[in-house]
């Protein structure tokens, strides 16, 4: 049986199968500033369940985007931190991320009433 080919009519469709979705890049964007634990993930995203959290954090880290770490302790400890392949992605995710609050702040002007909890605490990073 011949092997199918897989076909990309531009490189954004490679991204998005990796972290594309309504969870990966919140998820992403959270790890890139520190590891966490499972249970700080679900504090810090509090309208994703965990079944899906558990289903994304594996389909990253299938990807190597994300390194999930256990330890061999009672209870058990498991984190989750971005493996340096998934340090790559930081420029777009705190583009991603300024964009966003920028987005938000030209809603507000408009009169529209619109809470941002967090902004990005990652400095913009620049890039030609």
């Amino acid at each position: 049986m011949a092997e199918i080919k897989k076909v990309y009519n531009i490189g954004v469709e490679a991204t998005m199968e990796v972290i594309g979705g309504k969870w990966k890049p919140i998820i992403l964007c959270h790890l890139r500033n520190q590891t966490l634990r499972t249970g700080e993930l679900k504090r810090a995203i509090p309208n994703i369940t965990q079944k899906m959290l558990t289903q994304q954090l594996r389909e990253l880290e299938d990807a190597d985007i994300v390194e999930r770490h256990v330890y061999n302790q009672v209870p058990p400890k498991v984190e989750y931190c971005l493996s340096a392949y998934g340090e790559t992605l930081s420029v777009i995710l705190n583009k991603l991320c300024v964009w966003g609050e920028k987005h938000i702040d030209l809603l507000n002007e408009n009169g529209q009433k619109i809470e941002l909890i967090n902004r990005d605490a990652v400095p913009v990073i620049e890039t030609k």
